[in-house]
């Protein structure tokens, strides 16, 4: 007979499992904070039917997945898609309007690879990119669970089965119908020395409004959005014209590099403060793809991201 744990066993299962889950419940709801939200209701789960786990029938790992699957398969039912502005309509123009800003749970949201796995962000990074997560929201809830469980995170059919109270023959369908929906995007580049001075020359640029060097870092059909909004550009040639414009608000910009999505970022400050003080204006996502940067994303919910990071409020002015 099986003993049932106690409290500091669960702990210790919770600090063990507890960045894997993260980046699971993240992948199913494109959100930071929702995946924050599934994980701590996971644990509160789990303490509460704690003397019903008998680790003779399923083990620690499978049992918290198997609860936090629950909890983002409740989540999303009835949400809309999460989706980036290249989902949501065709490229707009430079000088078009912005239009309304929609609301946050319309938006793929950025993660801290901090609140991840390291071992998961090194040698799963890709699948936490924003684009590939945002691949994943058009998947069917239980098409994607299966997705991640299955081709992320390397579980057998019959584990997923167990997991979701289903067939192997099930799992298999499953996982061929949204292998066959999926459309993952290629692989981006290592930040190897080449990527690391890409990206110090876009930052130098960027923090000395040197337009042209920008713009000459950029694929050719590169693209350029700035979420909340669905407005966003593709083409150097829209993105030079877009950031010249005077209402662009990036002259003066400091940047203070961050790790997001196992990829590039930066949060950009702006001198708009009370005497010269830098006040946040954007969270930046790059991507960066056979040795060129292919999108940039601007997250402008400051208020809500740069908390998530541990990002300062302001920085001194000069």
């Amino acid at each position: 007979m099986s003993l049932v744990p106690d409290s500091a066993v669960l702990e210790q299962w919770w600090q063990r499992y507890r960045g894997e889950l993260t980046g699971y419940c993240y992948r199913m709801l494109g959100s930071a904070f929702d995946a924050d939200d599934a994980v701590q209701e996971t644990l509160v789960r789990a303490w509460r039917s704690l003397d019903r786990f008998d680790e003779a029938r399923g083990k620690p790992r499978s049992w918290l997945y198997a609860i936090a699957t629950n909890i983002c398969l409740d989540m999303l039912r009835g949400a809309e898609r999460r989706a980036r502005a290249v989902d949501l309509g065709p490229a707009s123009r430079p000088g078009e309007a912005l239009g309304r800003p929609l609301p946050e749970e319309r938006w793929v949201l950025p993660v801290p690879d901090g609140r991840l796995d390291p071992a998961e962000v090194v040698a799963a990074r890709e699948t936490i990119r924003l684009a590939f997560v945002a691949a994943l929201q058009h998947l069917p809830p239980r098409q994607r669970a299966v997705l991640i469980l299955r081709d992320v995170l390397r579980w057998k059919s019959a584990e997923v089965a167990g997991l979701l109270g289903g067939t192997v023959a099930a799992v298999d369908s499953a996982l061929q119908r949204a292998r066959t929906t999926l459309r993952a995007p290629g692989p981006a580049d290592p930040l190897d020395e080449a990527g690391r001075r890409l990206l110090d020359g876009y930052c130098d640029a960027f923090e000395r409004h040197d337009v042209d060097r920008l713009v000459s870092l950029l694929h050719e059909d590169a693209t350029m959005s700035m979420p909340p909004f669905a407005w966003w550009l593709r083409g150097r040639e829209d993105i030079r014209r877009a950031l010249l414009a005077p209402a662009a608000g990036c002259l003066g910009s400091r940047l203070v590099r961050v790790a997001a999505n196992g990829s590039p970022a930066f949060a950009q400050y702006v001198p708009t403060g009370p005497g010269g003080a830098f006040e946040p204006r954007a969270l930046v996502l790059v991507d960066v793809r056979a040795g060129r940067i292919a999108a940039t994303t601007s997250f402008l919910n400051t208020d809500r991201l740069f908390p998530l990071f541990g990002l300062p409020p302001s920085l001194g002015g000069p």
